[in-house]
């Protein structure tokens, strides 16, 4: 979410940029589409995604999840960085949106990682898991409608393998999560779970000031 950090200056992130960045053209390309969008703030940063397959190729993962697509910038960050028979499970409702992420992930010669799913993530989370995929997935990216984000999590903790990564995106809402009173349920959804994880002995822990707020929680 957001085309910069909201809490590191404009600054420091095209430095940051113009000293670490090495993103493909076809990201690019994705990205600056993706900018003349109405609903362009839901996209991740590039330095997000970048950050994201190095995730991936740290922890040597082969099946990953993705739930909330947009226009399929971070499935394809992920996507690039997989081994030839790494998959992704993406889950959306848009048909728009993805039309554009499909375009691009057929233009990378990535289509046939990606298994698009166009249902509501609870539907497709949960039909999974009772076809018994648990425990089977290395990485779980969670960037969806924020009501739902500790559903969400609730089942990524149960589809990702013990030693598997949660990333959940958003966690500061453009800094609203510090408010003391949540002016939506969008906010107060996001600060129950920011609290829930902070206890949660089924996982290691680590909130990061990547764009707005990321989180990621090593399943043990």
């Amino acid at each position: 979410m957001a085309a910069t950090s909201d809490f590191i200056s404009e600054g420091i992130v095209d430095y940051l940029r113009s000293v670490s960045l090495r993103e493909p053209d076809i990201l690019r390309r994705l990205r600056e589409e993706t900018a003349s969008l109405p609903n362009a703030i839901m996209q991740i940063t590039p330095e997000q995604g970048q950050f994201m397959a190095l995730l991936v190729e740290l922890i040597g993962a082969k099946r990953t999840l993705e739930i909330g697509v947009f226009t399929g910038y971070s499935a394809l960050s992920v996507a690039l960085a997989l081994p030839p028979d790494g998959r992704i499970l993406a889950c959306d409702i848009s048909h728009e949106y993805t039309s554009i992420a499909r375009r691009y992930w057929a233009e990378a010669r990535v289509a046939s990682k990606i298994d698009l799913c166009l249902a509501p993530a609870i539907e497709t989370l949960d039909r999974l898991l009772r076809e018994g995929h648990h425990n089977v997935f290395d990485f779980a990216f969670i960037d969806a409608d924020k009501q739902n984000y500790d559903n969400y999590y609730e089942r990524a903790l149960q589809l990702v393998r013990p030693g598997g990564l949660i990333a959940i995106d958003n966690i500061f809402q453009m800094g609203h999560a510090l408010d003391p009173e949540p002016v939506d349920n969008d906010i107060a959804a996001i600060r129950g779970l920011n609290r829930k994880l902070h206890t949660d002995s089924r996982i290691s822990l680590s909130v990061l000031p990547v764009a707005d707020g990321l989180t990621l929680a090593r399943k043990r």
